[in-house]
């Protein structure tokens, strides 16, 4: 098939990425979601910078800031890979390192709206 139109062409090319990255935004909401749950169950004062991470996501702050969001794939790779594997023992540590480290992340990308403050 040939492309007339180049925007068509780029689009049709980085199709699965944006699949991929709204899968990974869809998936990160419920995993804020739960991580907030569990500080709340554990009646533990959730620390700043994984609310940071947390509000990041539900608040759907990656819409207005481009390039956030593959920054935030990027480290959640990073962590799937050299992080060990989760059980229920580890479950909640882990998910709450992988939000600390988020948060890193977006403070050195640029994107952290609360560094100023």
């Amino acid at each position: 098939m040939r492309w007339k139109d180049p925007v068509d062409r780029y689009k049709y090319q980085v199709r699965k990425q944006q699949k991929a990255l709204e899968e990974f935004a869809a998936h990160e909401i419920e995993w804020a979601d739960d991580l907030l749950m569990w500080y709340r169950l554990k009646k533990i004062d959730m620390p700043d910078d994984e609310y940071r991470a947390a509000a990041f996501f539900k608040n759907h702050e990656y819409l207005h800031k481009p390039g956030s969001l593959t920054l935030l794939f990027s480290m959640y790779q990073r962590c799937m890979d050299e992080l060990p594997e989760p059980t229920p023992e580890l479950a909640f540590d882990l998910l709450a390192f992988r939000y600390k480290m988020y948060a890193k992340a977006l403070l050195q990308g640029g994107y952290d709206v609360w560094q100023n403050q």
